[in-house]
This record gives structure tokens, C-alpha cells and sequence, in this order.
């Protein structure tokens, strides 16, 4: 699965290497090492052929949700169900696919419970796939959410858990947001990346289990 993410990259820098439409606004996010489920994640979508930054709560709402707290089992979305399982089939069929901006993971490593960052080897933002989803609570509020698409796990991550997430190589990135894209194309990018393209490192497992921290240092390496 994919539980913590981290984004901490100069939000200036995103919008160049992620080629973000020049007039569309970057969302007013503050950086964080830790972000947890429900925290806001910055996406990417397809706005009539120009690509837009989001802000978007992390755990997909589908719109005929009652309750907003479905979102807290939908952090993640098989890739082999993604078509099927009830929460997304119908955000896959309406061709609501995002980018998750991240620099990166977190992944608690059992039986000893480690837990370790995982990182692109280049030090580049780890671009996931994902989908999102808008919602209206019974009260009018309207929220957008997202969930990250998981597979089964290269050899790297695979030392760490059974699912990782999907991985876009930037060659893909327009492809994955495209317009009249067939689902087959679609469902090849859902493999894991090659295991060259990543690194891992442990960190310190009390700063990083308080979801309150969001400070650089959680990402910082600790001996084991």
C-alpha cells in the first residue's frame, strides 16, 4: 500500500518540471514530509488539454457517497480492480485520472516495524497515477479527493511490502492525463517501475509515527 507520502520540492520548481499551465494558480499548500491520509496532496489534471495543479484530500469520495469517512478505506486503488471496485469504477470511466506530486514514501518494514523513506535514485519528484473524484457533503461543502493507484511491487520495494505505488516515468505523464486513451494503453502504465529508479533509507520511526510532524528531519536517514 502507500500510506505517508512527503512533499517538501519548491512548489516553483513543480510547476516547471511539471509543465503546469502558466496561468493557473499553484495552491496555497504548505510543504510536509509527513502527509497522512485526508491531509491535502498536490495533483495534476487534465483541464481541456492543459495540465492544472490541485489541491485535493487524499482518500477518494466518490459523488454518491454518504459519508465522507469512505475516504479513509480509499487511500488506495488496486490496479487490477481499478476498473471494477465500486469506489473508483466509475471515476476510471469518466477519464477522471490525476498525477500525485510527491518526492517520494514512506514504508514500515516487517516484523521489526522500520520504517523506511523510499525515494527516486535521482533525487527527482515520484510522480504517482492516481484518480480523484468531487463530493458534496449533505451541509453544500464541495470537496475534490484523490486516491493513489497501487501494484504489485518491483524487487526494492518489494523488501518492504507486497504493494507499491505506480510510478509514472515522465514520458507518461501525458499519456495518463490524455484525452480518448485506450484502457488497455491505460492499464499497461499500472506496472512497478524498474528497480534501478529507486533508493530506500531508514528514518526514525517515532518522529515519523506522529502524524503531527511535518518537518524536513523525519526524512533524514538513522542507523539501524
Amino acid at each position: 500500500m502507500c500510506g505517508r507520502v512527503r512533499l517538501g520540492t519548491d512548489f516553483a520548481q513543480i510547476r516547471i518540471e511539471l509543465q503546469f499551465d502558466e496561468a493557473a494558480p499553484l495552491p496555497n499548500m504548505a510543504a510536509s514530509w509527513n502527509v497522512c491520509p485526508t491531509d491535502p496532496m498536490l495533483v495534476a489534471i487534465n483541464a481541456s488539454g492543459k495540465r492544472i495543479p490541485q489541491q485535493m484530500r487524499w482518500g477518494l469520495v466518490p459523488w454518491w457517497a454518504k459519508d465522507i469517512k469512505v475516504g479513509f478505506s480509499s487511500i488506495n486503488a488496486r490496479a487490477e480492480t481499478i476498473d471494477t471496485t465500486r469506489a473508483f469504477r466509475e471515476a476510471w470511466k469518466r477519464g477522471q485520472r490525476c498525477l500525485v506530486v510527491t518526492d517520494g514514501f514512506y514504508e514500515w518494514k516487517k516484523p521489526e516495524k522500520q520504517p523506511y523513506a523510499v525515494g527516486m535514485a535521482n533525487d527527482d519528484l515520484m510522480v504517482m497515477a492516481g484518480l480523484w473524484d468531487g463530493w458534496k457533503s449533505p451541509q453544500g461543502e464541495r470537496i475534490k479527493s484523490c486516491t493513489i493507484i497501487t501494484c504489485p511491487p518491483n524487487s526494492v520495494a518489494g523488501t518492504l511490502h507486497n504493494r507499491m505505488p505506480v510510478i509514472l516515468a515522465p514520458d507518461s505523464w501525458s499519456t495518463w492525463l490524455g484525452d480518448d486513451v485506450a484502457s488497455n494503453e491505460l492499464k499497461a502504465l499500472l506496472s512497478p517501475c524498474p528497480d534501478e529508479v529507486l533508493k530506500m533509507w531508514p528514518v526514525d520511526r517515532v518522529k515519523i509515527g506522529n502524524v503531527r510532524n511535518k518537518t524536513r528531519d523525519l526524512a533524514d536517514p538513522v542507523p539501524v
